[in-house]
């Protein structure tokens, strides 16, 4: 049945969300009303055929109105957040998401989630250990996991146990409980740099040449062994894949790292560095392994410099997947006396 020529505002939004579906076109309504994305939906099981004259009368008309508008703004506080991020200060844009979460104008869990670890483990602290406990059960494994790391075992234990009973909350009460910690969240001192004087030396020194690095860490031990030695634990280096890289991954490290990188890694790989190497074409299947086999063998003789980068790149990635939440390390500690280098704990599989 033909329509008639006049169509109303929802039968002109369903032509052309029809229209650009039918070409191929990905588009997202999420963001509309929930009461408007259901009434669209409603409008276009209720239409028929549209006449070629009429849905061109409607793109026209669609086209026009585009090029009427001078500017559009974001819609709601964080859309807005969003588009400002930085050109206003992160203790602004934190304060007013915060506000908009207790407000009830976005998820509060949202922003539990970016809290840092040491301070979501102080929140759980201070909490209930059932409050603590839908706290955990909100969050992202990673992020759990760290903060997790970071309690006492005992309350960490409580915490996991009360975990269990968490699974008939209904959303009203999770939404009440987010927002509760939201607010419990705003009397916590907050760090004035980001991490701990620890985590940013260990970071620092992921990406210093090996020669330096040594140095720096001798120097450490001299001025202050303890300190030195929490370093080394926040280290990870080509060195500490074997340990704290499930073989199962290797797979899945290889298919996103430089082809190039990967390549001039084990070719250059020397004794000290060859144990790791080893490790990596072992965990592959036989033909990728053949094929990286016959690529290094075309390579001619790797500088350190070339090295050295090429190493430096397979870890960028391994940090990248981690950070990520697409590869979990398995946890490493210090061994006595140990004087190498040492990853940090991370969340074992």
């Amino acid at each position: 049945m033909m329509l008639e020529p006049a169509l109303t505002p929802r039968q002109k939004a369903a032509v052309i969300v029809r229209l650009l579906l039918s070409d191929g076109e990905q588009i997202s309504l999420e963001g509309l009303p929930p009461s408007a994305q259901a009434a669209l939906a409603h409008e276009m099981a209720l239409m028929g055929m549209v006449d070629r004259t009429t849905r061109d009368r409607v793109v026209a008309e669609f086209c026009e109105s585009l090029e009427q508008v001078g500017l559009t703004f974001p819609g709601g506080l964080g859309n807005t957040l969003d588009m400002l991020d930085g050109s206003i200060s992160r203790d602004i844009t934190d304060r007013l998401r915060r506000m908009a979460a207790m407000a009830g104008h976005s998820d509060p869990w949202e922003r539990i989630s970016s809290i840092p670890a040491r301070q979501l483990a102080d929140l759980a602290l201070a909490e209930a250990t059932e409050v603590a406990a839908v706290m955990f059960s909100k969050l992202p494994v990673p992020k759990a996991a760290e903060a997790f790391g970071i309690m006492p075992p005992e309350r960490a234990r409580q915490i996991a146990y009360a975990m269990s009973m968490t699974g008939g909350i209904e959303a009203p009460a999770l939404r009440r409980i987010g927002v509760a910690l939201l607010q419990a969240a705003e009397a916590l001192a907050r760090p004035a740099l980001d991490g701990g004087p620890v985590e940013k030396v260990g970071a620092i020194l992921n990406f210093t040449p090996s020669g330096t690095r040594d140095e720096v860490l001798t120097g450490l031990d001299q001025d202050d062994a303890d300190f030195a030695t929490q370093v080394r634990k926040a280290i990870f280096t080509w060195a500490n894949i074997p340990m704290r890289i499930d073989p199962r991954d290797i797979p899945r490290i290889v298919r996103e790292v430089d082809q190039l990188a990967l390549t001039r890694a084990i070719a250059g790989a020397r004794e000290a560095d060859r144990p790791t190497a080893d490790f990596i074409m072992s965990a592959m299947s036989s033909r990728a392994a053949d094929a990286l086999r016959e690529e290094v063998e075309s390579l001619g003789r790797i500088s350190a410099k070339d090295l050295e980068d090429a190493m430096s790149a397979v870890i960028a990635t391994i940090r990248r997947m981690e950070e990520a939440g697409d590869l979990f390390l398995i946890a490493g500690e210090a061994e006595e006396g140990d004087t190498g280098d040492i990853a940090i704990h991370t969340p074992a599989r």
